[in-house]
């Protein structure tokens, strides 16, 4: 069975892409939130990709 990413709005903050994301690496998701909290404070490198994934991921579950 293939794997997809999607943004995963149940239980989401905001946009369900770190949510998304801890489902398809079967990780918890605020390390995945914490990881983006410190992208985002160091440079703001975090913002972009997040921003983007949020555009581009389709919805799902």
């Amino acid at each position: 069975m293939e794997k997809k990413l999607y943004r995963i709005r149940n239980g989401s903050m905001l946009a369900g892409v770190c949510t998304g994301l801890a489902a398809y690496f079967n990780i918890d998701v605020n390390l995945i939130r914490l990881g983006v909290i410190i992208l985002t404070c160091v440079g703001g490198i975090g913002v972009i990709p997040y921003i983007a994934a949020a555009i581009i991921l389709p919805e799902g579950q």
